[in-house]
């Protein structure tokens, strides 16, 4: 058994491992960049080594930096997490050659599965079923073209070396073909240096269902059944579960067999999950599902599949990577219950899904559910990596059962000042389609606006800020406080509680209480029968922090006068976010009109573009490329027709 074991990782899923690796009694080398310097993964190991500056591409992605660690701290093997340099077979086999034990399938079938094109010529001769398409060496325009006339519209345009959403263009008729294939064409050789694409049918109704396969060293290959992961925004992955709703057993065992055969077409070891594209406009049937690509890793989701087998799938691929059989034969494996997962990010939904980024005043963790995470209260989250700050992961005897535990949940999520994607999360697992089990890929683009969070705070949620912020200038200390209504009705002695509710000198009290939420002014009347509130709240520097399922908002008292400026209305530009300027299109004194772009930001994986909002001059220019901005930072400034 492996003894010592370095995370070549960061984050939720270096946490992960930590914990299995220590109930094994395997010691732990943590490795981190400057941003991750007080990171929980640094924390929770009992070793750590710095490998180099905040940029993944210059730390987490440098695999000798990571070698070198390993041997200096005297660790046996390495394990890559996910992402990063997980799928990289050059960096497996430099591992083994450093005589270390590479936790992972081996590298030759990394490559195998690697290409589009080449896996789905092997999943072909393995009698695993694709999706029709043209996967051919002739990449001429004019083939390219014939084969999706032939294959029928729409189609899909991949990128034969794509992941992650990138590359990849659906094409409605004929007539756009040959300029969605150069727009492909481009976008595949900036983001991986290999144009080549290949077409499939575009499924109309998609469901994404995936098999977790497991093999070991000795020849055996199991199945640990399905998940549905067909719930995503822009190709991203949103709610997990498993099993997948509305698959009977006798597609299960077909698909999952094909699953089986996938894995040992190539020879496979370890974890790593098969994915297939369903075609669920008449139900899951075997005969339309097909091969869309296996994924050589252990995968963000696998807590679902955990929980409804009983296995610890961290602990599998350890036993595996060290020589022992896999702890279980197929018919030893079974489904109990049903799990789900939520993916936690730091965005806000309000705002166009922007990064969030800065500290974590207030971080509550969940009690009743499992909480997969790389943060905690008073930890910084930063932009140089992807927004995903927690998973949280339920488990149920039903699926109707998990989908309101999870929306609970979501729901109760309170975290402070950083925005996350919670009320989203919990509007989505609140949705009647989605509790009934009619989702597929387009699910979240269909519902739009309807699993967004309010624009404008409710008149419920405006009272409650008005009750957290009278409780903290009453008490000092809002927390979680009952309190007699008309107790602080009756007597606003304070100055800041005057301010508040508008106290008026010998007449009865004024219910009207006038608030600042997130800096705007806001004013409610409090009910006349409001005789006794549990309101809940967090003092912040500034005010209370209110939850409301899951949008967390700064309370203040309302200044008395000034106001935010700032507005791009008023040709001031100010930074949406924290972030790094990687593109300025414009110089001071130039003349510009409306639209047009002035400055691009990066936040974790994001692109930011700012647009003139008139014409006008620059008169303003206050950042450069390469140099970090904060929230709410005055960029650029433009006078009107000057």
């Amino acid at each position: 058994m492996i003894r010592s074991l370095l995370i070549a990782n960061r984050g939720e899923i270096a946490c992960r491992v930590i914990r299995t690796a220590r109930r094994m009694g395997i010691r732990t080398v943590a490795v981190y960049s400057n941003a991750d310097a007080k990171a929980l993964h640094v924390r929770q190991a009992d070793e750590a080594v710095h490998i180099g500056p905040s940029p993944a591409r210059e730390s987490y992605l440098v695999g000798e930096r990571i070698i070198a660690a390993a041997l200096e701290t005297g660790a046996e093997a390495i394990h890559p997490g996910y992402g990063f340099l997980s799928e990289n077979a050059d960096f497996a086999q430099a591992v083994i050659d450093a005589g270390l034990v590479w936790v992972g399938p081996k590298p030759a079938s990394i490559r195998a599965m690697g290409l589009k094109d080449a896996a789905k010529a092997r999943m072909i001769a393995a009698g695993v079923p694709v999706t029709p398409g043209y996967l051919g060496d002739d990449q001429s325009p004019a083939r390219l073209q014939a084969e999706a006339d032939a294959i029928g519209y729409p189609v899909l345009i991949k990128a034969v070396a794509g992941g992650g959403g990138k590359g990849m263009r659906r094409v409605e008729n004929a007539a756009e073909f040959a300029d969605m294939l150069l727009s492909c064409k481009r976008e595949a050789a900036s983001s991986f240096g290999d144009d080549r694409v290949l077409l499939e049918k575009y499924i109309l109704s998609p469901r994404h269902i995936e098999v977790q396969v497991f093999g070991d060293s000795h020849g055996n290959v199991v199945h640990l059944f399905e998940r549905d992961c067909s719930l995503q925004r822009r190709h991203q992955k949103v709610i997990e579960e498993a099993p997948a709703p509305g698959m009977d057993e006798a597609t299960r065992e077909q698909v999952c067999a094909a699953a089986v055969r996938a894995a040992q077409a190539v020879d496979y070891e370890g974890a790593g999950t098969i994915e297939f594209i369903a075609d669920a406009s008449e139900g899951l049937r075997a005969d339309r599902i097909w091969f869309m690509e296996m994924n050589t890793r252990l995968q963000v989701e696998h807590p679902v599949t955990e929980e409804i087998t009983g296995v610890d799938l961290v602990e599998w691929q350890l036993r595996v990577a060290s020589g022992e059989p896999l702890p279980r034969r197929q018919d030893e494996l079974s489904i109990t219950g049903w799990a789900m997962e939520a993916r936690l990010y730091a965005e806000d939904p309000a705002r166009g899904f922007l990064p969030s980024i800065g500290k974590l005043e207030i971080f509550r963790e969940h009690r009743d559910v499992r909480l997969e995470t790389g943060v905690y209260e008073g930890a910084e989250v930063t932009g140089f990596y992807d927004p995903m700050i927690a998973k949280i992961i339920v488990h149920e005897d039903t699926r109707e059962e998990a989908c309101e535990a999870l929306a609970r949940a979501c729901a109760a999520t309170d975290i402070f000042p950083v925005k996350t994607n919670a009320p989203f999360l919990w509007r989505a697992l609140d949705d009647a389609d989605f509790r009934a089990g009619r989702i597929d890929t387009g699910f979240i683009a269909a519902k739009g606006a309807s699993l967004l969070p309010p624009g404008e705070p409710t008149e419920d949620m405006v009272r409650q800020a008005a009750a957290a912020l009278l409780v903290q200038q009453y008490y000092g200390e809002p927390t979680t406080l009952s309190v007699w209504a008309d107790d602080l009705l009756a007597y606003p002695q304070r100055e800041p509680w005057r301010a508040v509710l508008g106290f008026r000198m010998n007449a009865p009290a004024n219910r009207r209480v006038h608030v600042s939420i997130e800096g705007r002014p806001y004013s409610t009347e409090l009910p006349e029968n409001w005789r006794y509130a549990t309101i809940v709240g967090e003092a912040v520097l500034g005010g209370v922090a209110v939850n409301d399922d899951g949008l967390s908002f700064l309370v203040s008292i309302p200044r008395a006068s000034g106001t935010a400026s700032g507005a791009a209305a008023d040709g001031v530009i100010l930074s949406p976010m924290p972030g790094r300027v990687i593109a300025v299109e414009v110089a001071a004194g130039e003349q510009v009109t409306k639209g047009q772009k002035l400055v691009t930001l990066e936040a974790m994986k994001m692109e930011h573009s700012l647009t003139a909002p008139f014409d006008g001059t620059v008169t303003e220019l206050n950042v450069e490329a390469g140099g970090q901005v904060s929230e709410g930072a005055v960029l650029v400034r433009i006078e009107k027709g000057a």
